[in-house]
């Protein structure tokens, strides 16, 4: 049960990374760039979802 509360709370960070994402994308003022690399961050979290699954999976 560990497992899937972690993988859960991994996706919810690769959403919201991807709404971070979005974000930045979508700015005004272009001068205002951020220093969170929020594709590095989504992809983390997705590769951290798709481990804690496997060993959910498996428990």
């Amino acid at each position: 049960m560990p497992w899937l509360i972690a993988g859960t709370v991994a996706f919810a960070v690769a959403v919201l990374a991807g709404l971070g994402e979005r974000r930045r994308k979508r700015r005004v003022d272009l001068d205002r760039v951020g220093w969170v690399d929020w594709p590095t961050v989504q992809m983390a979290a997705l590769i951290a979802v798709a481990i804690f699954g496997i060993i959910a999976w498996h428990v």
